[in-house]
């Protein structure tokens, strides 16, 4: 079973649930009407029978979301700091792209609760955080691989990066080599298009 912690309108799971058939995913989200077209959208294209999408604050969990189950946890947080840019005039932009009461540690903590021991959690987030990420998932997991998303070539730096642990495991921090996601003309690599395009896997 996988968790999506703030699942927005459901892309990521829908985009997993692509690639692998019959899974069984849960998607937790703080902004109901996001809760609401994303479950349409699951009985739309027939999937709401395996991928389901709730209502909930992380820092204040639905009791029907039972702990220590998920077999993986997914989450894409907000990247930026609280006051560290200008507000959005949008409430969904503002809360999709700046931390609110839940910082990032949080996210991370909620979902090590939420995993089963062995059990991976992978976030994406912006790469001059990755310290944070890393130190915050390193208190519950282990086998940490840090994935880096550059941009054009690896010579440039990368924006993104994805970075997976898992729970209850005592393992040395890899750095992969990761992917370059567009080439010199800016379209998708070969690699990157796989993945996005055709719904391949990842391997980190």
């Amino acid at each position: 079973e996988i968790l999506e912690i703030g699942s927005g309108t459901g892309a990521a799971s829908f985009c997993l649930a692509a690639r692998v058939p019959d899974i069984q995913i849960t998607g937790l989200e703080l902004q109901s009407t996001l809760v609401d077209l994303a479950n349409e959208s699951a009985r739309l294209n027939g999937k709401n029978q395996n991928i389901n999408f709730f209502y909930g604050d992380l820092l204040f969990p639905p009791c029907t979301l039972p702990s220590y189950q998920f077999d993986h946890v997914m989450a894409n947080p907000p990247h930026l700091l609280k006051g560290s840019v200008i507000s959005s005039p949008d409430p969904q932009k503002e809360k999709a792209y700046v931390e609110g009461k839940a910082g990032l540690s949080d996210w991370i903590n909620f979902a090590l609760k939420m995993l089963r021991d062995g059990g991976t959690a992978t976030f994406i987030h912006r790469y001059d955080r990755q310290d944070e990420v890393i130190s915050s998932l390193a208190k519950g997991a282990g086998d940490i691989v840090i994935f880096p998303l550059w941009p054009k070539t690896p010579s440039r730096s990368a924006k993104r990066v994805i970075v997976q642990g898992r729970k209850g495991m005592k393992g040395s921090i890899t750095l992969a080599k990761g992917v370059v996601l567009h080439d010199d003309k800016g379209e998708f690599t070969p690699q990157a298009s796989k993945i996005l395009r055709d719904a391949g896997g990842l391997n980190l």
